[in-house]
């Protein structure tokens, strides 16, 4: 049976790299409004996301952490002519290396220290929107087996939005911002340190799903969404 294309693949590859390019620049105009509703300028918007983006391919490791691990090894057996994988588990050491990403960690967690300084009076309610945003993303975050720690998309950024309305509901952005950064930070990441040997993943990167990574995101859409 043949299929028939009416048109080339080149023209597919076209059309799926404008729609890319579109996607990123709509992501990016959202980013610079939430962050100019913060206060910041249109320069300090550039650094931010120039920042970000060069930062989210940098993972500064600082921890290794041992454990005895399953090791799962797999052995090629030929019978008639017919090649068999037969897996053979034996216990042994494992490591895993903790990093920290620039552009997923340390920059965000700077962006709200520095929110924090420049708005004192908020700090309070800041901080009671962090505790509240990590509780909660603790709660649903969960371990995955070789990968690390995954949390659905959308709960840190709505919990510290809805709690941003609640603490400070004259100016909302700049507490929604703080708590769904550090909330997400805290809740997915650091609080599941210890448990990050049992996952058998050789890296973990805090913050480092790549360059609009879910702590930085979150902090972006929980700043929109009010």
């Amino acid at each position: 049976m043949r299929i028939y294309r009416p048109h080339k693949s080149i023209f597919f590859a076209f059309f799926a790299m404008l729609l890319t390019i579109v996607s990123v620049l709509l992501l990016v105009g959202v980013t610079e409004v939430a962050f100019q509703r913060m206060g910041f300028s249109r320069i300090g918007v550039v650094l931010i996301l120039v920042g970000t983006f060069l930062g989210s391919s940098v993972n500064i490791p600082f921890h290794k952490i041992k454990s005895v691990a399953r090791i799962a090894q797999m052995q090629e057996v030929r019978f008639f002519g017919i090649t068999y994988r037969i897996p053979h588990f034996s216990v042994g050491e494992v490591y895993t290396t903790v990093a920290v990403n620039l552009g997923g960690a340390l920059i965000p967690t700077g962006v709200s220290l520095y929110l924090l300084h420049a708005h004192p009076q908020l700090l309070l309610q800041s901080l009671l929107g962090v505790g509240i945003t990590a509780v909660v993303v603790h709660l649903v975050a969960r371990k995955v087996p070789g990968l690390g720690i995954t949390t659905p998309a959308f709960i840190p950024p709505v919990t510290a939005a809805l709690v941003a309305y609640l603490l400070s509901p004259g100016s909302p952005n700049v507490v929604a911002y703080v708590a769904g950064t550090l909330g997400t930070l805290i809740g997915a990441d650091l609080s599941n340190l210890r448990d990050i040997a049992s996952l058998g993943a050789p890296v973990v990167s805090i913050g480092g799903a790549g360059t609009f990574d879910g702590v930085f995101l979150s902090g972006i859409i929980a700043a929109l969404l009010v």
